[in-house]
């Protein structure tokens, strides 16, 4: 006897929306050889990761990724993103992990490089333009 395919037959069995974001990502191995590496994330869920790897990474491998996230606290604070999971699907260069565990935490301002020597002003800038130390 066939059957009919319904609304629910559909190759997207995912109970969770994916969201493509294209985010840089970094992450570890944490078992194993504690392999690290960074990718771009290809799509992500409340419940999943699928991301680029520089390697394969094994089924079964617990991974920790961390993601720069665009959103800010308050409108002023940098967040990143950090997720544990299992690596649940592999190939050469892409994996998807199921999210364990999801956490924000609030990420370092970078701060600029220290010039060694005083700042100088370009020739041609007349005197009355430049600021004083006086």
């Amino acid at each position: 006897m066939s059957r009919e395919k319904t609304t629910h037959d559909s190759a997207e069995r995912r109970s969770q929306r994916r969201f493509r974001i294209g985010l840089d990502i970094c992450y570890t191995c944490l078992s194993g050889t504690r392999t690290r590496g960074v990718g771009k994330v290809l799509d992500i869920s409340s419940k999943g990761v699928q991301f680029t790897t520089e390697c394969h990474l094994n089924p079964g491998t617990r991974i920790e990724l961390s993601v720069n996230w665009l959103a800010r606290l308050n409108d002023t604070c940098l967040l990143k993103l950090i997720v544990y999971g299992c690596v649940v699907r592999s190939e050469e260069t892409v994996a998807a992990i199921r999210i364990e565990c999801p956490e924000f935490r609030t990420r370092a301002i970078q701060t600029l490089p220290v010039l060694p020597d005083p700042l100088s002003y370009p020739k041609g800038i007349p005197c009355e333009n430049r600021i004083s130390n006086n």
